[in-house]
C-alpha cells in the first residue's frame, strides 16, 4: 500500500499568535513615553509604579522596567496562557535587576492590589469585556482604589461609523504577514459586538480567529460619565492630530473637548485621581 504523504507545514502552522499580536498591535515603547509625559504634566514628577491591567504577555510591563532603573511594574490578567508566554518570551529578556522589579499576577483586575500604582494602563480596549454600566463602573472604582493618592488610569477607546459595520475587514501588511481585523457582528440595540483577528502569510495560509473578542462598544460620553461617577476628579480625552500632508493621523495625542467626525478613530482616555484637600 502506498504511504500517505505527510502534509507540509504551512507558515500558519508554525506561527506564534502572541508574537504576531505584539508585532502588529502593540507599541509598548510609545505607550510608556505617553504615560510618562502625561503624568509629568499632571503631577510635575516622575511616575514609579505601573500596573498593567489585562496585561496579556506583559509587553508594557517589560518596557516600563527597562525605561528607568527604579521603576516597578505589576501585570494583572485572568488568563494563565498569555501570562506564561510573557514569562517565557518577554521577561526572559530582562536583566536580573529588572526582573526583581516586575511581577505578574493571575487575578481579576477588579481585585484589590497590594501596591498602590502611580499609573494603571487598561489598553487594547480590554475593558470592553464589561457589558453593563454596573460592571464597568465596578472596574473603574477598583482602578481608583488601586491607584496611589495621585495617580492616572489610562484607557484607549475606538469608534466611528465603520466600527458598527458587520462583516467589515481591515487588512494591514506587517513585515512578512498580513494583520486582518474583522468586525463579525454588531447589535445596534445592545452595542454588543464580536471581533476577530486573523493573520495571513505569504504562502497563502491563514491563522484564522487567532483572537476573538465579545465586547460592548462603549461610547466616549458613557465612559467619561462612568469614570466621574466612579470618583475620578478629572477625565480628559486625548485625540490624535492630523498630518497636513497626508490627511492621516500624526501619532500625536492631545486633550480635546470636541473633534471632527471620523468614520474610524482611536483615542486615549486619561482619568486622574488627585489628593483630597
Amino acid at each position: 500500500m502506498a504511504k500517505k504523504k505527510k502534509r507540509k507545514q504551512t507558515l500558519a502552522d508554525k506561527a506564534d499568535k502572541y508574537r504576531l499580536y505584539q508585532r502588529s498591535v502593540q507599541a509598548a515603547d510609545y505607550e510608556v513615553e505617553f504615560f510618562e509625559e502625561v503624568f509629568k504634566e499632571t503631577f510635575s514628577r516622575q511616575p514609579i509604579v505601573l500596573r498593567e491591567d489585562f496585561c496579556g504577555t506583559a509587553a508594557v510591563c517589560c518596557e516600563w522596567v527597562k525605561s528607568k532603573k527604579k521603576r516597578i511594574a505589576i501585570g494583572i490578567d485572568l488568563d494563565p496562557e498569555p501570562l506564561q508566554w510573557g514569562r517565557k518570551h518577554n521577561l526572559s529578556k530582562l536583566s536580573k535587576k529588572q526582573l526583581k522589579r516586575i511581577s505578574l499576577v493571575q487575578a481579576d483586575v477588579r481585585e484589590p492590589g497590594e501596591t498602590p500604582a502611580d499609573l494603571i494602563a487598561g489598553q487594547n480596549f480590554s475593558y470592553f469585556i464589561f457589558l453593563t454600566r454596573e460592571e464597568l463602573k465596578r472596574y473603574f472604582r477598583a482602578a481608583l482604589d488601586n491607584l496611589a493618592d495621585e495617580g492616572i488610569l489610562f484607557l484607549d477607546a475606538m469608534g466611528g461609523s465603520q466600527t458598527f459595520e458587520e462583516e467589515r475587514q481591515e487588512k494591514r501588511k506587517v513585515g512578512p504577514f498580513r494583520y486582518i481585523w474583522e468586525q463579525k457582528r454588531f447589535d445596534p440595540i445592545t452595542h454588543h459586538a464580536r471581533m476577530h483577528i486573523h493573520f495571513q502569510f505569504k504562502d497563502g495560509s491563514r491563522l484564522n480567529q487567532a483572537f476573538t473578542y465579545d465586547w460592548r462598544i462603549w461610547s466616549l460620553p458613557e465612559i467619561q460619565e462612568l469614570l466621574r461617577e466612579a470618583g475620578f476628579s478629572q477625565v480628559e480625552v486625548y485625540w490624535e492630530g492630523t498630518d497636513e500632508k497626508t490627511g492621516e493621523g500624526d501619532g500625536k495625542f492631545k486633550p480635546c473637548r470636541e473633534a471632527a467626525s471620523d468614520p474610524s478613530w482611536i483615542c486615549y482616555i486619561v482619568a486622574i485621581k488627585k489628593k483630597l484637600t
